[in-house]
């Protein structure tokens, strides 16, 4: 891998491929040259790296001539088409969308978890769903002290994981309620603003929807834990970005809260923010537009024999996807 690769943002436009051009700025990524692609329809608009502007490109198959690594953030059809078409002209993709994760012969990492998975790639990279890489920032390191069994989790998930027109919709939703004016919806079925929906992604069969089971099936893959078992409940929330998420999960070993905080407060990316007595405890207010997760409200679980409950919150556009993609990248030139 070249060490200072041409790198090509696919998506730059949304919120997460923005995301990610700040994200390689800020953690200084040796970028050779950055190109940027999205549709059509976003060709010409101008973005900046380091005060150099950057015109974007439209996305075709063969956009991908020289380049060495490229985050795709533009959607699973996107990715299905175009990622091929990328490794076949030799280069590393790192994608943000769901549908190579379950590929057995694509790594699905964080790399503060599993981040020698890299090194398995044949030219593509998952990066995992973003409420999966929040909720395992905190719960793999208690896995590693004391072996996790199964969790019961409920997300509470900011508008910015459906992308820029959730945002939008959010903030003129509360300002038509606040004018008094009727409330208009496009992109959730129901009125985001002052509500929240226990619906994230499609629904199966099951009554689970295909987001909560992404953390059972995404989990035992990032944490090589083939029986690791998780219950879960997503809801949208009012909130811009950065999700939380509230876990009982049950450990094979003794488990107590003051061990759990001394292996918490030495896990790489995340943050111990819990002193309740305080008011202190991680908020999705305060989290956003940080690279570390935070953990807190550390309790015994009264409903499972050796059991912690823990709430965890993290800027879903960066550790749950732009940074975490960005950090994969870095991985790939060490």
């Amino acid at each position: 891998m070249n060490r200072n690769p041409h790198v090509a943002i696919v998506g730059a436009t949304g919120a997460v491929g923005i995301e990610m051009i700040k994200t390689l700025e800020k953690r200084n990524f040796p970028v050779g040259k950055l190109t940027l692609l999205a549709s059509a329809r976003s060709v010409g608009k101008k973005l900046k790296l380091k005060e150099q502007e950057i015109t974007v490109q439209e996305l075709t198959k063969d956009s991908f001539k020289g380049i060495d690594i490229a985050l795709f953030s533009a959607g699973g059809s996107i990715s299905k088409e175009f990622a091929p078409a990328a490794v076949k002209a030799g280069c590393v993709v790192v994608d943000n969308s769901s549908y190579f994760r379950m590929d057995d012969t694509v790594p699905l990492v964080v790399p503060e978890i599993n981040g020698a998975d890299v090194k398995k790639h044949k030219g593509i990279i998952a990066n995992p769903n973003c409420t999966t890489a929040i909720t395992l920032m905190a719960l793999y390191p208690l896995h590693q002290a004391f072996n996790v069994k199964r969790i019961f989790a409920s997300s509470y998930q900011a508008v910015s994981g459906t992308g820029a027109k959730a945002i939008e919709e959010l903030e003129r939703q509360v300002g038509q309620i606040v004018a008094g004016k009727t409330v208009t919806k496009e992109v959730y079925p129901h009125q985001i603003a002052f509500n929240v929906l226990p619906h994230v992604d499609s629904f199966l069969p099951t009554g689970y929807t295909k987001e909560e089971m992404k953390m059972e099936n995404e989990g035992r893959k990032i944490m090589h834990h083939a029986s690791f078992r998780a219950s879960v409940t997503c809801v949208r929330v009012p909130v811009y970005r950065a999700h939380s998420i509230a876990v009982s999960a049950e450990f094979e070993k003794p488990v107590s809260v003051e061990s759990a905080r001394l292996v918490l407060s030495k896990a790489p990316g995340l943050d111990l923010v819990d002193a309740p007595e305080k008011a202190e405890y991680p908020l999705p207010l305060y989290v956003a537009e940080k690279y570390n997760c935070q953990v807190g409200r550390l309790r015994m679980d009264c409903a499972l024999d050796n059991g912690l409950c823990f709430w965890v919150a993290g800027d879903q556009l960066l550790k749950g996807a732009a940074l975490n993609a960005v950090q994969i990248a870095e991985e790939l030139i060490k």
